[in-house]
Order: C-alpha cells, then structure tokens, then sequence
C-alpha cells in the first residue's frame, strides 16, 4: 500500500514509518524540513512541507491508500495564549489541509487515520472511559472535538476514517517519560497533587502495532481508544517508575498549587486525569505486548 505520514519524524512517527516500510509499504514522510533527515527511507521517500499550510505537497495525498495524521505540537509546555494558538492550530489546520488534498482524489478507496486525543473525555475522577462516552470540557476536550469534526469530514467523499484517541505515550526517544527521568534519577520523583488522578498511557511498540493492526483489519471506523488496558493513578506511576529505576520515591507530593503556578492551565492536565480504556481493540480480539505499567516501564528502561 502506499501510506502518507503527517508528524512522521516525531518518535512515534519515525518508529511507525519504518515498521510500515519493513512490512513492504511504500512509505511519504511530510517534513518541514528535507535537512537533518536520511537521504532515503527504505521501501519510501520524505517530501518537504508544512502541513498548516496548503501547498504542492497536497498532490501526493490524493494518490494514498492510507494516509496517516500524527502532526502537532507538543502540549507539555506552560500554556499561554500563543502555546495555545500553536498546539491548536498545528493540528486543526494540518488536518484540514490532508482533508482538502483528500477530496481530490478519483475514486480511490483510502482510509485516514487522525490523532486525537483522550483529552477529548475531559477530567473525571474514577469513572470508566470507553469510545461510548461523551466528549468533557477544558482546553483539550474542545481541541479534540474540533480535531475530529475536521476529520470526519471527509467520510463524504467516501473516506474511510478512524480517530485515534492517543494515551500518553512512553518512548525510548520522546514523550512525557523523558521528562519525568530526570527528577526520578536524582531522588527527587514523588506524586503530583493528590497522586490519586488517573494516568491512561500506552508503550510506543503497541501504538505502532495498533496501526499496523487497523490498516490490515479495513473495518474498524469511527474512534478507536489508544491505550493500555490497565491505567494507573498517578501515585502507582510514582511507584512504578522509581522501582523500575531503582530510585525508590520517598519526597512528598508536589502540591498542586504550585504545578498550576509554574504550568499555568496546563497543570490542570497533570493534576487531573481520565481512566480511559481501549474497549473497541479488546472486543475486536488485538491484543497488547505491554498491557500493564511495569512490563512496559521494564522493556522502556531496563
């Protein structure tokens, strides 16, 4: 098949493409840039441009089986009125420019695949998330609905669409793990606020075979939960993860007063919390390598 990558340079991005073109694909990596990267991809190509922004690389999406929308900027950082203008932007604007670019095509059967996000639930307490459950409030949930609206539109041209609704994502090479390293590895790990908000997160390998699992499987529309089937609360990651590294936590919690005031609103996404889980991959029969917090800590790190 031929499959387009938006955000294919990030590290879920990078590890994807070349799982894709492992298998025998014929793999497009949008990059902003041509500098920095591999003169080639095996079994693809990088082609330049910035996908906010209409241009001539809009003309190699029409002519896809699968197009793959994992572009946006990072959210962990202080929010504040432009962060948010870029976190929001770089995904609503790619997204409507892959869908413009879609509808050029001739009849073509193709299958997009959008990010979304878990942000998309809201904040709760306990309460068990699955795709069945309404959209919430905040920053992230009115991002996400936007997100996807924008995607979906192209299911009148036929599209097949699928949105996939990301956990945080562990990695070797990016993501919210390595940021919380560094303060484990000098003794300083401890819970946020009250350690008892929920963390709904997934290894990097099981998100890329999650793909690799819906393009083969052509079925399964609509939103798609992408997480592990075990989420923890805060404190457990607390535990986990200092265990994992040998750096047991014994510091206090960080007050949540103080997270708000450094992070601003984005404190609120670490202070609070949703238990997602991934009900329509469980019932369709995928089955995940790494389904509990240490197993997947353990293979990340050890």
């Amino acid at each position: 098949m031929k499959v387009f990558i938006t955000g294919g340079t990030g590290f879920v991005g990078t590890s994807l493409a070349q799982k894709l073109a492992q298998e025998g694909h014929e793999v497009t990596v949008l990059t902003r840039s041509l500098k920095g990267q591999p003169a080639a991809l095996q079994g693809g190509a990088y082609v330049e441009g910035d996908p906010t922004k209409k241009g001539p690389w809009q003309e190699k999406v029409a002519e896809q089986d699968v197009v793959i929308n994992l572009a946006g900027a990072s959210i962990f950082k202080r929010w504040n009125d432009e962060a948010k203008k870029l976190i929001w932007d770089s995904r609503i604007q790619t997204t409507k420019n892959l869908v413009e670019a879609l509808l050029a095509r001739k009849d073509k059967e193709t299958h997009l695949f959008s990010t979304s996000a878990v942000g998309y639930y809201g904040f709760h307490e306990d309460e068990l998330l699955d795709e069945s459950s309404p959209s919430g409030e905040g920053f992230l949930a009115a991002l996400s609905r936007e997100w996807e609206s924008a995607a979906v539109k192209t299911k009148d041209s036929g599209v097949h669409v699928t949105v996939m609704r990301f956990g945080i994502v562990l990695g070797r090479r990016g993501g919210a793990l390595q940021q919380m390293i560094p303060a484990f590895k000098w003794w300083m790990g401890s819970p946020l606020g009250s350690g008892n908000q929920w963390f709904s997160w997934i290894h990097e390998q099981d998100l890329v075979d999650i793909f690799l699992y819906l393009i083969k499987q052509k079925k399964i529309t609509g939103a798609v939960n992408c997480t592990a089937p075990n989420p923890v609360t805060n404190r457990e990651l607390t535990q986990v993860l200092g265990e994992v590294l040998a750096k047991p936590t014994f510091m206090p919690a960080v007050p949540g007063f103080l997270m708000s005031l450094i992070l601003g609103e984005f404190g609120s996404v670490l202070l609070k919390g949703q238990r997602v889980v991934p009900k329509r991959l469980l019932d369709s029969g995928f089955r995940f390598s790494f389904p509990d917090l240490r197993s997947a800590l353990t293979d990340l790190l050890g």
